[in-house]
């Protein structure tokens, strides 16, 4: 089982709240939260509450600053555990919605989809297997979203204000 603390100070310091599973609203925990370690598993932090606004990927480790997460501000309202996944990974990106129009398929990372894939706009998708992370630019960087197996009709159902997505990379076991 995964455990994550989050810290309102920098450094692992000041009042700290400690999770081993999902949780929909931090806010009543700490003002702010400002570093984190991870004891166990893979994690990704919402900005906001009920697993809204921008998302963070964290596995094992220590963050001593909202920016060691590439975090925008010291603003953590939810989070939850990602599963352990043992099995292949397949994910199928299309450029239109609906799961219409040009398709492609992976099975591994991919550093730059518009390469790859001749365009960085992406519309729909369908996770087929494993847990994957999109960031809105290549070379996995930028506002990252996760994704669990299931169909994604539009680029907002999986949390996106846009189309654009720059790079992916499947969520591998870090337990």
């Amino acid at each position: 089982m995964g455990k994550i603390i989050f810290y309102e100070d920098r450094d692992f310091q000041g009042k700290s709240h400690e999770c081993s599973g999902d949780n929909a609203d931090l806010h009543g925990f700490f003002v702010r939260c400002n570093s984190i370690r991870v004891e166990g598993g893979c994690w990704v932090i919402y900005e906001r509450s009920n697993y809204m606004g921008h998302q963070y990927y964290l596995k094992r480790g220590e963050y001593p600053d909202y920016q060691s997460w590439l975090g925008l501000n010291d603003s953590i309202r939810s989070c939850h555990s990602i599963p352990q996944h043992r099995g292949s990974y397949r994910i199928r990106l299309y450029d239109r919605e609906e799961f219409r129009g040009q398709m492609k398929e992976y099975v591994n990372d991919c550093s730059n989809v518009q390469e790859s894939f001749h365009t960085n706009s992406v519309l729909s998708c369908n996770v087929l297997d494993g847990y994957w992370i999109f960031f809105e630019e290549p070379g996995f960087k930028g506002n990252q979203y996760f994704l669990r197996p299931g169909e994604y009709r539009r680029s907002a159902s999986w949390g996106s204000p846009n189309t654009k997505v720059g790079s992916l990379k499947k969520i591998v076991d870090f337990y």
